[in-house]
């Protein structure tokens, strides 16, 4: 699941909306609105992000944050790391090779880590 995904089915959740209902109502199928919350799917087009927040009617912070999440929710990534350090290099493939066996924990003290390091940056 993207971080995208987890947001949008949380909100249909707390919005207590099928995937049906509001693939009908935004326009895509059920089948492509479960592959987008499930991850299988690239991340969502802008207009199709500016979609979801007009039916879901949010607010402009939560509308920005869900544009940022939809930015962030690509379940393939390619890092090119042409001409950084061969430490650069030697990270983004073991992060390729490890991620899936990461656990939960180790993930999310990861992802702090790099936060934090940008916030300094």
């Amino acid at each position: 699941m993207t971080p995208f995904g987890r947001r949008l089915r949380d909100l249909r959740a707390e919005r207590g909306v099928t995937l049906t209902g509001m693939a009908e109502a935004i326009g895509v199928s059920p089948t492509y609105l479960s592959a987008l919350e499930n991850g299988k799917r690239g991340r969502p087009t802008w207009a199709l992000v500016q979609r979801i927040i007009a039916y879901f009617n949010v607010i402009w912070d939560e509308a920005e944050d869900l544009q940022r999440l939809a930015e962030l929710s690509h379940p393939k990534v390619v890092v090119d790391t042409a001409g950084l350090s061969p430490e650069a290099t030697e990270l983004a493939n073991l992060l390729a090779k490890e991620i899936a066996l990461m656990p939960p924990e180790a993930i999310a003290e990861l992802l702090g880590r790099l936060k934090i390091l940008r916030r300094r940056g």
